[in-house]
């Protein structure tokens, strides 16, 4: 256990060794696997980009029936194995981030609310790897928040409604509808706002994953959205969304 490193990075990094090392028939440490994975599992940050091998397997033991029956080749496990990792190192490292990322993560664990802030991570990362899901990811995101807000504002909603109608309830909650203003400039903004909620719903019916199995059309072709949208998704459902707990922090529990 001495030898397991400081940085959380340098700790995935040497699980997803040790993975490989059993996964070709080397002698491989088990209780530093166990050790790890209990680390990562308590982290929300991590527990969200593990693969879902690391998370079901608890021993190495457990996870070697798995890896034998899915892939047969020494070279086909490794290749696996590093594909799976490589979401979450690339979070760790900070790739595919925008400016804007670390305030949003900031705000929305600040909620204190269960699994909004692995929402926004799984977000982040499934930008480039995952266009379509991260687009999905990101109208969860919006929903989640707007659910608390509701039911810390003791504000009734239907288990159907959709976005457009959970923000609209939360924006008269919370003093955010644009008639709700009379200065022309936050009227507008407050607007805004609003239309870019509506804006992400209809990206995701357009793109996302929620209508991958709707065969395509003539009229209706399917698109492939490409990691630019994606962006643009999560970027903008994670600046509503902070906007949203902010004020929902700063007006809604006075």
């Amino acid at each position: 256990m001495d030898d397991i490193p400081k940085t959380r990075l340098e700790q995935v990094a040497m699980m997803e060794g040790i993975l490989i090392e059993h996964a070709t028939g080397r002698s491989s440490d088990g209780h530093v696997y166990e050790h790890l994975r209990r680390e990562f599992i308590a982290d929300a940050e991590v527990r969200v980009l593990l693969p879902d091998y690391v998370r079901t397997c608890r021993t190495l033991d457990a996870f070697w029936p798995f890896i034998k029956d899915k892939l047969g080749r020494y070279q086909e496990r490794r290749a696996f194995i590093r594909e799976s990792f490589t979401p979450l190192i690339d979070h760790l490292e900070g790739r595919n981030r925008a400016p804007g990322d670390a305030v949003v993560g900031d705000a929305l664990a600040s909620f204190d609310v269960d699994g909004v802030h692995a929402v926004w991570t799984k977000a982040l990362a499934r930008r480039t790897s995952d266009p379509e899901g991260a687009i999905t990811v990101a109208r969860t995101l919006l929903e989640a928040v707007c659910k608390h807000i509701l039911d810390g504002l003791h504000i009734d909603y239907a288990p159907k409604d959709d976005l457009p109608k959970l923000y609209g309830l939360v924006a008269a909650g919370l003093r955010l509808a644009p008639d709700q203003h009379r200065d022309v400039p936050i009227k507008a903004i407050l607007g805004g706002a609003m239309n870019l909620v509506n804006g992400l719903g209809t990206l995701r019916n357009r793109f996302s994953d929620a209508h991958a199995d709707d065969p395509p059309t003539d009229e209706r072709p399917r698109v492939r959205p490409s990691p630019r949208h994606a962006s643009l998704a999560v970027n903008a459902a994670g600046a509503v969304a902070t906007f949203l707990v902010e004020t929902y922090q700063e007006r809604g529990k006075g």
